[in-house]
């Protein structure tokens, strides 16, 4: 019975924390905007960057140099 003296006082307290701080992330605009990073996904270009004659560029830090 005397643990509970002190778990209610610190669960309490917990709450009241849990709240602050989810009302102040809602405050801050956190959760205003919910559909578009959805949407950012879909929307997302997968092919590769070209150059100017369509070819795909190269990588040249990958390619091995040969000056023999």
């Amino acid at each position: 019975m005397e643990s509970l003296y002190i778990l209610v006082p610190i669960s309490l307290a917990f709450v009241f924390l849990i709240g602050w701080l989810f009302w102040r992330a809602l405050d801050s605009g956190q959760y205003d905007d919910l559909e578009r990073p959805g949407f950012d996904l879909l929307n997302d270009d997968d092919a590769p960057n070209r150059d100017n004659r369509g070819q795909t560029p190269v990588d040249k830090s990958s390619q091995a140099k040969v000056d023999r």
